[in-house]
């Protein structure tokens, strides 16, 4: 599967003269404004309304447990991915905040290791194959997903098996991790929910809003020299560009 992934992504991010200036390199743009004229319209009839709900109901310190226990859950892939990226001291920092998370912190639902002043550390497949050398490749809108790239599509789909609990634990213990982060999304959503409003509904074009800002983001989060700064979605002038 890894191997499968990284030639997936190596094809699939070859270089391409197409480059816009701006660095953006979005050859569907056709085809993803329909992808992401049908996530607005989920997003409007159903995860918008579901996740204002669960934050109005659900209070703010069971939102948190439920994230940290959706976080603590993925730490086994971000060690994964730690050690195929040779980050030793990442791959150390997650198996700590992993176990001290879970035993301490009853299954992860309490973010003790924070606590104890244990960093936080996050990477997934699609970083992986950024420092084995893959391009970042076309822009893309994915269904219900949303902004990613077509390194970052096929860094999602080995993600699915780099977490070694989904070969461990069974049904149906295994599907709590999904459940989780559905609802730590929806949480996020809900939190934020002016926000994400303000690009969706009130940018002038919502498409290239965001795929501004998820790109920026994203290199900045790599540490890609191409982009200078990370980009504040909360000081963005939502009336467009």
């Amino acid at each position: 599967m890894l191997v499968a992934g990284a030639s997936l992504a190596a094809c699939a991010a070859s270089p391409d003269v197409s480059v816009s200036p701006d660095g953006v390199y979005d050859p569907y743009e056709r085809q993803n404004r329909k992808v992401h004229a049908f996530n607005r319209g989920l997003d409007r009839a159903i995860v918008r309304p579901a996740a204002i709900g669960y934050s109005t109901i659900l209070p703010d310190e069971i939102e948190d447990s439920v994230g940290h226990f959706a976080k603590n859950l993925g730490q086994p892939s971000v060690v994964v991915n730690s050690v195929l990226q040779g980050d030793f001291r990442g791959a150390g920092i997650s198996t700590v905040r992993f176990l001290t998370n879970s035993v301490l912190g009853i299954g992860g639902l309490f973010d003790v290791a924070t606590d104890f002043d244990v960093p936080q550390h996050d990477t997934d497949f699609g970083e992986t194959l950024y420092v084995w050398g893959v391009g970042e490749g076309a822009y893309l809108e994915l269904p219900v997903l949303g902004p990613s790239t077509q390194r970052n599509t096929a860094g999602k789909v080995v993600d699915l098996f780099t977490n070694p609990l989904s070969y461990t634990l069974e049904s149906p213990e295994a599907y709590y991790g999904t459940i989780a982060g559905v609802a730590s999304g929806l949480g996020t959503r809900g939190r934020f929910s002016d926000t994400v409003d303000s690009i969706l509904y009130e940018s002038a074009d919502s498409y290239a809003q965001a795929r501004l800002i998820y790109l920026q983001n994203r290199r900045f989060e790599l540490g890609d020299g191409e982009a200078a700064t990370e980009i504040d979605p909360f000081a963005l002038d939502t009336e467009g560009f």
